[in-house]
């Protein structure tokens, strides 16, 4: 009797078991790794999807900051995580574009990752100090042809740091890099004057381009931008290629399951495209960018090779 009683029990248990793990997913809580600290346009990115998800889907998605290394070890940890679909990452244009193009990182962005959905991204836009003697491409150029000139990047293989040896190369001028630990400290040189040019995402420079700090000259992208619509793209000036924008996604470990990746996808696309999400990445400056999981793979070694090529041709290097 004691036997069978043991018996009962146990196989309850598997009931139980089974009845979990055929549960569809989620079934528990899922986590987002942010490779940055908090605050910024990439911690913002992953909170606004994991509450996305939580309510589309309803389960928990939190949202875990691991910065360092550039988001190397962020990136190491969902690589080595299970492809089970409950550690995701916020991987955008540095992670899995600009930085495998110039470093050699312990992952392969494209072999070690599912790419799981677009969510947005935010063009480029050239500046200038107020007090920089120029209105335009063509006058920019000029100058810096004629005096020596400066310009400050978020770091070494940051997008604003090749966005800008991309100009060097197709203006034919030179120009002195100044990379900085990230974007807040090259703005203040440029406002300061200690240098005179920059590239950075329009989100960061807008407050100052409309306090008048700063002048826009030119912008990436294939099409003027709302909130910027008298700065004309690189495209119409005659400088072809400028596409480049500060993008941010959702990918996973590699081999994750086809339907959990759909599944996700599916939602993130329904998400971002509702006016309450909308016009929260647009706080950001951020314009929404769906895509499947296919796409996404695409435009992310497309935007690698890119960066490589630039690497290549500019003989950037960078040492682990």
């Amino acid at each position: 009797m004691k036997r069978l009683a043991l018996t009962l029990v146990a196989l309850a248990g598997l009931g139980i078991a089974t009845a979990s793990l055929a549960q569809p997913y989620p079934n528990k809580t899922v986590k987002i790794i942010a490779p940055v600290a908090p605050g910024g346009g990439v911690d913002l990115t992953a909170r606004t999807v994991a509450e996305a998800l939580t309510k589309s889907l309803g389960q928990s998605f939190i949202v875990e900051n691991i910065s360092g290394g550039g988001g190397v070890i962020a990136s190491q940890n969902v690589k080595n995580a299970a492809p089970d679909g409950y550690t995701l990452m916020l991987g955008y244009v540095a992670t899995h574009g600009t930085v495998p193009a110039v470093r050699k990182v312990p992952y392969d962005a494209l072999a070690d990752f599912t790419p799981i959905a677009m969510v947005a991204g935010t063009p480029n836009v050239l500046v200038v100090g107020a007090n920089v003697p120029v209105k335009d491409l063509k006058g920019l150029v000029d100058y810096a042809k004629k005096e020596k000139v400066s310009y400050g990047s978020a770091g070494q293989g940051s997008l604003t740091h090749l966005a800008m040896e991309q100009l060097k190369l197709a203006g034919g001028f030179d120009a002195v890099h100044a990379p900085y630990r990230g974007i807040g400290p090259a703005i203040t040189d440029v406002l300061g004057g200690q240098t005179q040019m920059m590239m950075p995402g329009l989100a960061a420079a807008l407050p100052h381009i409309r306090a008048g700090k700063m002048k826009p000259i030119a912008i990436t992208g294939e099409r003027r931008h709302p909130l910027l619509p008298d700065t004309p793209t690189f495209e119409e000036l005659g400088y072809k290629g400028f596409t480049g924008v500060q993008w941010y996604a959702i990918v996973g470990p590699a081999k994750m399951a086809p339907e959990v990746v759909k599944r996700l996808n599916d939602e993130i696309n329904k998400a971002i495209g509702t006016p309450e999400l909308r016009q929260r990445l647009s706080g950001e400056a951020l314009d929404p960018m769906p895509m499947t999981p296919e796409q996404f793979g695409r435009f992310m070694q497309a935007d690698i090779a890119r960066w490589w090529k630039l690497a290549q041709d500019r003989g950037i290097k960078l040492e682990d």
